[in-house]
Parts: structure tokens; sequence; C-alpha cells
């Protein structure tokens, strides 16, 4: 087991100075850099080296299991761990779990032959599953237990609370107290708790969201991810301000607002709760495009306003494979979590991830995780400069055929032609 260094260092107060119309370029110093974990041992040279270090945070993989269903009690936090997770992010926790009423079915799926066939392949996954049900003080011994017996591993918890200040500080002391590593913040819950001004009401709100920000940053003193929404126009806005108000990092994206589908036998909307249903959020390998291209605004904003060193971005969506956490970390993700993955194939999915992501690295020559992180980034850009490259690419191809290359080529037709095509002046 690595052997363990472990300090917690502020390096001062946070000063705003951000306006409210998220745009303004911002160039602010994170508030926190976390309780650092150090690992010893060694690790073979021929081998790529997936470990990463994070806001302080010191992970044998960015693999990350993400906050719902595969984080929701010991047991299964428990098996992560023991499976290899780089770090495990709970199922979200509020102060009043008695007012989280879940209800039964609540997931569907969509398969790739037509919506209502049982034999397609799964490509996306609805649920309107709320927060966790369970009492606070059960997950929050929880969190200790887990940290007691995993001293070296990352825990993140993951909390939420309504619109009020003093119920937002007492639930970050609380949470703190168990030992985790850092809190991820729910900006982004699509359904159920936005009702109560909760999860993407606030996410979706640039005033709103400074003001939540500055309280949770004010208070806390591991490091904060805050949980961004794709349910919005520009998820970069929304993530400048998390930043500019002292989030040491970005986690995105959380589910996309949907409908599943209709059965068409009973005429009734699924998933189908006593013949009703609500619209819930869209997950699995359907959102991965959409999530790549959330993700890459977020990570063109970061690059240029933020000190990236300081600062990081856990992406989130449609992960099942290697290539697909790749494409994330070619974005400049530094971690990626992974959710309805797990639900779908189990804890053992890290095994399979960690070598499909090696066998990429062999394959470029990389040898850690920073050699390649965010490579393709520079090559996203507007449509107007593709337009400008391609008419200077179309111009450097003619001029390369400018003239006769041999003797075979001349013609009786175009004789004079061909000649001035290879005069100088």
């Amino acid at each position: 087991m690595a052997t363990l260094s472990m300090t917690q260092i502020r390096t001062g107060n946070y000063t705003s100075g951000f306006s409210l119309n998220c745009r303004k370029k911002v160039y602010v110093r994170p508030s926190r850099v976390g309780f650092k974990v150090f690992g010893s041992g060694s690790q073979s040279s021929s081998e790529p080296d997936l470990s990463v270090t994070v806001n302080g945070l010191h992970m044998p993989n960015p693999f990350v299991i993400g906050s719902g269903p595969p984080g929701t009690n010991y047991t299964v936090m428990k098996r992560a761990f023991d499976e290899g997770w780089g770090a495990v992010i709970a199922k979200t926790v509020s102060l009043d779990a008695a007012k989280v009423i879940n209800v039964t079915p609540r997931y569907a799926r969509l398969r790739a032959n037509g919506n209502g066939s049982a034999k397609g392949e799964i490509i996306g996954w609805q649920n309107i599953e709320l927060i966790s049900d369970r009492p606070l003080e059960t997950m929050l011994k929880e969190f200790k237990q887990l940290k007691d017996e995993y001293p070296d591993r990352i825990l993140i918890a993951s909390i939420m609370e309504e619109y009020n200040k003093a119920a937002w500080e007492e639930l970050i002391d609380r949470v703190e107290q168990t030992g985790v590593d850092a809190i991820e913040i729910n900006f982004s819950c699509p359904h159920g708790m936005p009702e109560r001004k909760m999860g993407a009401a606030v996410g979706q709100d640039c005033a709103l969201l400074e003001e939540v920000c500055g309280w949770i940053n004010a208070k806390a003193t591991v490091p904060v991810w805050a949980k961004m929404t794709p349910n919005i126009t520009d998820i970069s806005q929304p993530a400048r301000v998390a930043l500019s108000s002292g989030s040491e990092g970005i986690a995105a994206i959380n589910t996309i607002m949907s409908v599943m589908g209709i059965n068409l036998d009973t005429l009734r909307p699924e998933p189908c709760v006593e013949g009703y249903s609500t619209p819930g959020g869209y997950s699995a390998k359907a959102v991965h495009p959409i999530a790549l291209g959330k993700v890459m605004s977020i990570a063109k904003m970061m690059k240029a306003e933020f000190d990236s060193e300081n600062y990081s971005l856990s992406a989130i969506g449609g992960v099942e494979t290697g290539g697909d956490a790749a494409e994330f970390i070619l974005l400049g993700a530094n971690t990626v979590q992974v959710c309805t993955g797990v639900m779908m194939h189990g804890y053992g999915l890290v095994k399979k991830l960690s070598l499909e992501l090696k066998d990429f690295m062999k394959k470029h020559n990389f040898k850690s995780i920073e050699d390649f992180r965010g490579a393709s980034l520079e090559y996203f850009t507007t449509h107007t400069d593709l337009v400008k490259r391609q008419q200077e690419a179309i111009k450097q191809r003619k001029a390369i055929k400018k003239g006769l290359q041999s003797d075979k080529d001349w013609t009786g037709d175009g004789f004079v032609k061909e000649s001035e095509s290879m005069v100088s002046n």
C-alpha cells in the first residue's frame, strides 16, 4: 500500500471581481489545493503510467465513479475501490433525506434497432431518480468508514442543498468532518430537484450560481468541483462563473433532459409509473458526442482564461471504452467519470478501460496522461476559419500542379497555355 503524506493547504482568500454577464475574462487563483496524497512505489517503465494528480489529489488512474447508484452506499463504494477505480464520487446527499422520495420503475433504455425492442444494443439510458434517499448520518458514517479503511484512495462527496446559505454551510461542515478528499457540487440534476431551487435550477442561472458558489467556497477547506448541466445554451458561461467564484474544478456533463419514448401498445410514456411519467436525465453511449462538444467548449474557455495547473476538468458522458476516455483526455480532461457504464457493465469495467487506454497510449508512444491531455483541442476552430484554411490548401495544391511534370504531358490542343504555365515572368 502507498505511504501517505497528507497536508491541507490554503493559499488565501478568494476575491471575485466577476461581472454577472458571464463573459468577462478572469484570472483568479483557487483558495485551496486540498489534501495532497503522495503514493510510493514504482511502475514498469515499459508500461504507460495512468496515474494522475488533480488538485493535489493522487489517483492510480483517471477513471472515477460518477455520482449516482454506483456510489450509493458503503458496500458498492468499497467494491469500486477493490476493483481499482481511481476515485469514487458518492451519490449526492443533502441535509434532509426525508424530502427525497424515489419511485419505481425509474429507468428506461433505448436500443439501437428501435425503441421497444429487447434485442438491440443499449445506446441510451434515462433515469428519473433523485439524490440519495438514505439518512445523511448514515452516509456520513459510511464515508468515514471508507476513509478509515482506504486512507490512500480518493473519496469525493457530492452535495446539494436548497437556496439557503446556512444549510449549505452546515452540510459542507458535516461532510468534511468525515475526511472526504474533495466535494462535488451538484448544480445540474435535471429533474425533481429544480422544483425546489436545487440542481439545474442553480446551474442554469449565472447570478444565482455565483452567489451559491461564493457561499460554498468561503466555507469549504477541500477542493470543490462544480458539476455542470448540459441543458443550457452555452455551458462555458456557468463553468466560468463557478471557477471565478473559487471552485478548483469543473465536472461535465450531467444528464440531458429527455423523454425516452412512448409505448406504442399502451400509449403511455416510459419509464411508466402508475400510468404516468416525467422527463428525466439521458445518458449512455448516445450522449457521448454531445458531451464531447460541451467538454471541448469548457476546455477552450479554461485554457484561454484560467491557469490550467490550478484548475481541473472531469469529463462525463457515455464512456464505455478506453477510446471514449481517450477522446475526453485529448480535449483536456484530467479525469473521466463513469456512472451509467457501471450500471450496464459492472465495476470490473475499470480493468477494460485501463487496458484499452494503455493500448491507445502505446500506439502513440505516450508515457503518461499529461503527454496527450488537451492535444486535440487546438484543432477546433470556427467555420469561417475552416473556409479560409481550405481555400488556402486548394490554392497550394493548384500551385504544386502548375506546369508540366514530364514531356509526356504535352498536348497539341493546349500547347500555348502549357508553355505559358512554365514561364516565370
